[in-house]
């Protein structure tokens, strides 16, 4: 994975009750600007070195990191005896967060992908049920034709009760096809 380039953004090192001497405020400006490699958009961030009495140990030295970028606001807290610790181990937790959340970002992209294609597959099959399967000839059916008139065809039709009915005309010897119109009606269809 290629690595982004570090981008300029807005870097602010405070110290509470601790002094930030140019050495430390270096080594923090240098580990916090390399969060931006995981960022499109690093706006800012804000660290407060302090350092803070605890009844167990006496004194201990904090580093307190909050950053803003990608829509992200991430914040971070480390203590150790060493400032310099103090500023590693928020950093490494910063990252730790940052790593989570691509993380389910890409998960939460793979699943939104995999659902897109199953609707898109689910759509599809409906689209083929949706589409009428062009017609096919599914029965057969053979009969002796016996020369008849077209009054005997009708009497054969309404016995039946079909919409058409297919005869040898006694007079042409030709096949016909007597049907049934809409007025109720019938009409004939003679080969030419």
């Amino acid at each position: 994975m290629a690595r982004r380039a570090v981008r300029p953004f807005n870097l602010i090192i405070q110290g509470r009750h601790v002094e930030v001497a140019e050495p430390l405020k270096r080594y923090a400006e240098r580990k916090l600007r390399k969060l931006s490699r995981h960022f499109d958009q690093l706006q800012e961030a804000q660290a407060v070195l302090k350092a803070e009495r605890h009844r167990s140990d006496g004194r201990a030295q904090v580093a307190e990191v909050t950053v803003w970028g990608d829509g992200l606001v991430l914040r971070g807290r480390h203590s150790e005896e060493d400032m310099w610790a103090a500023i590693d181990g928020v950093v490494d937790k910063l990252e730790r967060q940052i790593r989570k959340r691509r993380s389910k970002l890409i998960d939460k992209r793979r699943i939104d992908a995999s659902r897109a294609r199953r609707r898109q597959a689910a759509h599809a099959e409906a689209a083929l049920r949706a589409t009428p399967a062009p017609p096919e000839v599914v029965r057969i059916k053979r009969f002796a034709m016996k020369p008849m008139t077209a009054e005997e065809a009708i009497i054969q039709i309404e016995r039946l009760g079909h919409a058409f009915f297919v005869f040898r005309n006694a007079q042409t010897e030709e096949v016909n096809v007597l049907y049934r119109r809409q007025s109720g009606d019938y009409g004939v269809i003679e080969p030419e």
